[in-house]
């Protein structure tokens, strides 16, 4: 990996987490599969008008991979995420994401975890947590383009925030019309 695209893991630009119902049998839940079968219209249909695209591929190595193309805020975004976990109810994915701003190219590392917890009393939720870490090479752009840090990190933690908001439960519903599916009721 070059110098630029290193992660200094220690600075955060954004972090959220929410949490959905998911109304689907326990059993017949498959998050991996989900996420790694996505039609492209069903992950437009996740955050609209933000999600443009979605699809499938491998890292050269075999490892699972999706990309997602999205607007955050004033960035559109090409996820390439790594799937590092791939359960039935849990996935956790690493992108080194390219990040068109209005000024220009630069990257930044998104971890992206789903999952699904039974709540003991007869009622599922569903998890989304994005975190996004700056690259050497974000941090050298946003300091030619006069920016801070800190007003970086608060623009990007505003814009993911309000799409987790929004895409959060039209996940869960997602997973559960296709965990419904498999199980053969929908």
């Amino acid at each position: 990996m070059s110098d630029a695209k290193k992660v200094p893991s220690d600075l955060v630009l954004s972090a959220s987490t929410e949490h959905a119902p998911l109304d689907a049998p326990w059993d017949a839940i498959d998050i991996g599969d989900w996420l790694l079968n996505l039609p492209d219209a069903e992950y437009q249909r996740c955050a609209p008008p933000d999600h443009k695209a979605a699809g499938y591929t491998t890292t050269d190595d075999g490892r699972p991979m999706s990309i997602n193309v999205e607007m955050i805020g004033t960035g559109l975004v090409v996820q390439h995420y790594v799937a590092e976990t791939v359960e039935k109810h849990h996935c956790h994915l690493v992108s080194l994401s390219d990040v068109l701003t209005p000024h220009g190219w630069t990257t930044v590392q998104v971890v992206w975890d789903l999952s699904v917890r039974d709540d003991g009393d007869g009622t599922l939720t569903y998890t989304n947590r994005v975190t996004s870490h700056p690259t050497q090479e974000f941090m050298d752009f946003n300091e030619r383009d006069g920016g801070t840090f800190e007003e970086a990190a608060a623009a990007r933690q505003a814009a993911s925030g309000d799409h987790n908001r929004r895409e959060t439960p039209l996940f869960a519903a997602g997973i559960a019309r296709h965990a419904l599916a498999r199980a053969g009721g929908a």
